[in-house]
């Protein structure tokens, strides 16, 4: 029997493999297969398994099988083929989606160095290559460095036949090993009784007055009444020693042995249980998706409901319906700031059934998930964008929250999916409905949905007679010439605070930018402080005292004058959630007031305790970025306030003004959630402005017509398909030279595309690299 395997890596070939007749019985579609690949050893999937092959040269054999259950089967497949080939991805890279990271087993080379040799030949005056000049600088003042992060720091991916040079002179020695998974199963001891009560009970008098310790140890176990308990628990409840426990070994009363324990994800935020009655509207909604469940059959859904409207109680609904019918449900959300409160929901309502999934969870815990997930153990799983790989099976619905959202795109590693235009094509292999609910839904989808391609189902009232808030536009320009403003806030915003802080009522304030202040500029030779790696500004961030860049991560120390003039007249520019709660804490001294950003909330759980507290009414007031705009949900949070409405406005996107109208309306929705009438202050530089006057109406239906409009005239999707063609490298003469080869092989398709002329990207250095970008488009009806 022959293996057609395909690895992680950037080519879209299969590789043969034959299989070792002690491997036959687990060799499967679907399972990973440690194989050699070079003169690396590599794991892969099997995609198809043959009794025959045409290859004449030798085949290599497989040396492990790492899966006992497969983890996609032949429909599943399906799927995976169309990520790769409409994402421009090999196959393997796809298929790595579907497991968690951590779990390859693969070689590596180490190389171990003689630093003396090393010194002696940089030392001597022969000549060099200047390859070999660079490894040995790279190498002189290391013990050991991994043959990958050799390359990295020479520049240089074909380094091999210096390395073996260097080998032969003694320099140092190359060695190959193989590296395990780096997660894997946690076991413990566990201790259980191995004689029956009566038997136990006679034994205690005999060892009570010599070790009253194996004596509790006994009782403890008694009380388990044949269950087993961890050995860590058992002597901590006792208090006794593991020798006593080894004692009773030796004798026969008990046995100690090795079990597998669950890393199991906890939500710190919970919520009590609320029965619910579904309003006409949301019957509606369910009755019209049930029309699909039986028998399952392929539906796509556009869910646009009011901020409030009771969007998780349709789903919910829907999920005890396909749960009864045996089947299992996949919801997606955009961010981890969205899970704690869905995720507390969903488990009032199915308990054990949920697993969640999503980036805060620890190795072993995304490990644990996965497996239970793909045992069938679990039937609801709740996740961000990595969660539509889950090895889920028996997909009876998939659920697409705040489908609009941009955090459903992967940017940063092949392929660079679309997790809510995936979704719509799993449902389609599995058969079932699909939901992508939205306030504001993306102007993508609506036309869709107008164009009967989905089907629209409308929420267009809050339930439990909630009304939608009250949004007032400050001109901060105006305010100022008034004497209005106190730094960052109109008066205005801080009476309306002010008042919620006295009737003890939530405030959510949004600036969506982290930090202290965006820019330090100088004042006297007027430049700003960039990052050395990247072409933007260093944040200042005053709880740490830095300089950070938000791209690639960089930190530096706070300078005490201008680094490229010496001048000591430093300036602090802009506005970042730090800032907004410090003068917070200035203005309002008796305020309890917590950070909503990814600084803030990096810890594990630290956003759930902080909802929590929230909701209890321990903090008065939350400062946030867009995090504090989604899905959030507390009857408390009587007013919302915007600091400033032109944060993504003025981005250079052809969807700015549809960003902007979401952040805005779905921030504008976390108030005014009971029936206490909530209201809204947006800042603004010009309340005249079209997006912020549809805000202002709470009119999604006219802001679409008006944007629909002008990207027909402009040509944007959905009308054309667009695609960002970027090169990068650390070299900038050899970035614009691969953009402009790659742009002369795109003149011979410029009778189909609309092709843009080569530029530098808008961030044109971004962590080292040097970026330049072509944007080409095709209208969708030639591309049909």
């Amino acid at each position: 029997m022959y293996a057609e395997i395909v690895f992680p890596l950037p080519f879209r070939n299969s590789f043969t493999y034959s299989i070792p007749a002690e491997l036959l019985h687990c060799a499967s579609v679907g399972v990973r297969a440690v194989a050699p690949f070079g003169k690396r050893t590599l794991t892969g999937f099997i995609i198809k398994l043959k009794d025959k092959c045409d290859i004449k040269e030798k085949i290599k054999p497989i040396e492990d099988i790492l899966d006992d259950t497969p983890i996609f089967d032949e429909e599943r497949l399906k799927f995976y083929i169309w990520i790769s080939d409409y994402y421009l991805s090999s196959l393997g890279e796809a298929l790595r989606l579907a497991v968690p990271y951590g779990l390859d087993v693969e070689s590596k080379r180490k190389i171990i160095v003689d630093k003396i040799i090393t010194a002696k030949l940089l030392s001597e005056k022969e000549t060099k290559s200047q390859q070999q000049r660079q490894i040995l600088e790279a190498i002189k003042d290391k013990e050991k460095i991994a043959f990958s992060t050799l390359q990295k720091l020479t520049g240089k991916k074909n380094i091999h036949s210096t390395v073996r040079t260097l080998e032969n002179k003694g320099v140092l020695t190359v060695l190959t090993t193989l590296e395990e998974a780096k997660v894997k199963i946690k076991t413990a001891k566990f201790v259980q009784l191995t004689k029956s009560f009566s038997e136990v009970y006679d034994l205690i008098p005999e060892i009570e007055s010599r070790s009253p310790q194996q004596v509790k140890i006994l009782l403890e176990l008694t009380r388990k009444k044949n269950t087993s308990i961890s050995l860590a628990n058992l002597l901590k409840k006792t208090e006794a020693s593991s020798s006593s426990v080894e004692s009773l070994e030796k004798r026969g009363v008990l046995k100690v042995f090795d079990k597998e324990v669950e890393r199991r994800y906890e939500e710190e935020y919970k919520e009590m249980q609320t029965d619910f009655s579904i309003t006409a509207k949301q019957k509606l909604a369910v009755d019209e998706v049930s029309k699909y469940l039986n028998p399952f059959t392929f539906k796509p859904y556009l869910l646009h409901g009011v901020t409030g409207s009771g969007k998780t109680q349709v789903y919910i609904e829907l999920i005890k319906k396909i749960l009864a019918a045996g089947k299992s449900a996949l919801v997606l959300v955009p961010e981890i700031s969205l899970t704690p409160q869905m995720i507390a929901r969903l488990f009032n309502n199915f308990g054990e059934l949920v697993t969640v999934q999503h980036s805060r969870m620890s190795l072993g815990e995304r490990y644990d998930a996965w497996r239970r997930i793909l045992n069938g153990k679990s039937k609801v799983v709740v996740g961000a964008r990595s969660a539509l790989f889950a090895p889920l099976k028996d997909i009876g619905i998939i659920v697409v929250d705040e489908e609009h959202d941009a955090s459903y795109k992967q940017w940063e590693i092949v392929p660079k999916y679309h997790a809510r235009d995936a979704a719509i094509l799993l449902a389609k292999y599995s058969g079932c409905p699909v939901i992508l609910g939205s306030a504001t839904p993306s102007i993508e989808s609506m036309y869709n949905a107008l164009n009967q391609k989905y089907t629209l189902l409308e929420l267009p009232e809050r339930i439990d007679d909630a009304k939608l808030p009250k949004i007032e536009l400050v001109n901060i320009i105006a305010e100022k010439k008034k004497g209005r403003m106190q730094n960052v806030f109109s008066t205005t915003l801080l009476d309306k605070i002010e008042d919620r802080i006295a009737k003890k009522e939530g405030t959510i304030i949004l600036q969506n930018r982290r930090g202290f202040s965006t820019q330090i500029y100088c004042d006297d030779c007027g430049e700003i402080e960039t990052c050395q790696n990247c072409s933007v500004p260093m944040v200042y961030h005053i709880n740490k005292n830095y300089l950070q860049c938000h791209y690639c991560g960089l930190t530096i120390d706070v300078p005490k004058a201008c680094t490229h003039c010496g001048s000591l007249s430093i300036k602090y520019f802009g506005t970042g959630t730090e800032r907004v709660e410090d003068e917070l804490e200035y203005y309002l001294p008796g305020a309890k007031i917590k950070r909503i950003d990814s600084d803030s909330v990096s810890k594990k759980n630290s956003l759930s305790i902080l909802l929590r507290g929230f909701g209890r009414g321990d903090v008065d007031i939350l400062v946030g970025t867009q995090m504090v705009s989604k899905g959030l949900d507390f009857s408390r949070v009587t007013l919302v306030g915007v600091i400033s409405a032109e944060t993504s406005l003025w981005m250079p996107d052809f969807r700015a003004d549809e960003r902007t109208f979401q952040l805005l309306t779905q921030v504008a929705g976390r108030s005014g959630r009971s029936k206490v009438e909530g209201e809204v202050v947006i800042q603004t530089q010009n309340e005249k402005n079209f997006t912020l006057k549809k805000v202002l109406a709470g009119d999604y239906r006219g802001f679409y017509e008006k944007e629909i409009r002008d990207r027909q005239q402009m040509g944007y999707p959905p009308f054309t398909r667009l695609c960002l063609i970027e090169t990068k490298d650390p070299v900038e003469e050899r970035s614009r030279g691969a953009i402009f080869d790659y742009f002369n092989e795109l003149k011979a398709y410029s009778k189909y595309l609309k092709i843009t002329p080569p530029s530098t990207a808008l961030i044109a250095r971004l962590k080292g690299n040097y970026r330049f970008q072509i944007l080409s488009s095709v209208y969708t009806t030639l591309f049909n």
